[in-house]
């Protein structure tokens, strides 16, 4: 007994030291958060341009202006996933406040990326082509799904934050009188204690982890699309878009399998047996889902407003 409180002592003193250097480098992520993301915005023009420039060398018969499209749509994909973005702020959220298997945090960063490059294609092809909307119009479409898809995930997080509240109320026990009552021990194997305890989303809550980052389709998607459908080369268009969308799935996958790491990691180091930590993990549900509420809050809010010449011409394209 006295040598597991001595081993415990000492991890205390390096959660503080981890929790240091975290909140250093939040510090200076703060500090540098504007020239960030000027420097997010100036790269990802300077993308916008070369991929149109290689969208206008298919148009003039280049095709290896095809080959460079694909790679610097797949290259987009992997940078924006880089830079701010809801996707990986929901991926993060989610696994770091669930005991997800590893196949689920592989499958469900995937399909949502995914889902961005249909959402674009269903988009642009809905509005532009079906309904033959003017740019303008197209981008005043394209600002109320966006104002749309941050409800949903403001929606979403609530939807976890009510679902973990719920599994706090204390519960009435029942049991069966001539079954024995199960003891817990620390081999039973049951999975009932503390933060290791298992916690694995059910199908409802993945389904949402999924359609809240597929809702908001990527806005360089959208341009890609509607400058290949300007051109008539709708075909490469949307291969360019899926193609992004598969760069921005690899990256939130390795994101989101270290999240998962982080996350068991920390669990075995505190210890699964700790009957009085047993509320941490619907707590940390819970503020989870308050943090994705927050971040639709700043979504809903900084929306890129309305472009009468449309969205092309706001990227600097």
């Amino acid at each position: 007994m006295t040598t597991q409180i001595l081993t415990r002592d000492w991890r205390w003193p390096v959660a503080f030291a981890v929790l240091a250097v975290a909140v250093a480098a939040l510090f200076t992520l703060h500090t540098h958060w504007a020239a960030f993301l000027q420097w997010c915005l100036a790269t990802q023009i300077t993308l916008h341009r070369y991929l149109v420039m290689y969208l206008l060398q298919l148009n003039n018969h280049q095709y290896s202006g095809g080959v460079w499209l694909l790679v610097g749509a797949f290259f987009y994909g992997v940078l924006h996933a880089v830079g701010p973005g809801h996707g990986k702020f929901i991926v993060t959220t989610y696994l770091s406040t669930n005991n997800e298997s590893q196949t689920a945090a592989r499958v469900i960063p995937v399909l949502g990326s995914l889902m961005q490059g249909v959402s674009a294609i269903l988009f642009v092809f809905v509005l532009a082509v079906g309904f033959n909307l003017a740019s303008g119009d197209l981008s005043e479409s394209r600002w109320y799904v966006e104002k749309v898809s941050a409800v949903m995930i403001g929606g979403f997080g609530a939807y976890v934050a009510w679902n973990a509240a719920k599994s706090l109320r204390p519960r009435t026990l029942k049991f069966n009188a001539f079954t024995p009552l199960h003891q817990h021990d620390a081999d039973c194997g049951c999975g009932h204690h503390g933060v290791g305890a298992s916690t694995q989303g059910d199908w409802k809550t993945r389904l949402g982890v999924i359609l809240a980052i597929g809702a908001r389709p990527c806005s360089g998607a959208i341009m890609i699309l509607l400058f290949s459908n300007a051109l008539g080369i709708v075909s490469w268009g949307i291969a360019a878009v899926m193609t992004m969308a598969i760069g921005t799935a690899l990256s939130i996958l390795g994101l989101s399998l270290a999240v998962r790491y982080a996350r068991n990691r920390t669990a075995t180091f505190f210890g699964d047996d700790t009957s009085q930590m047993r509320w941490l993990v619907p707590v940390l549900k819970m503020a989870g889902g308050v943090a994705l509420i927050l971040f639709a809050v700043v979504l809903f809010l900084t929306v890129i407003p309305v472009s009468a010449n449309g969205d092309f011409i706001a990227a600097g394209c």
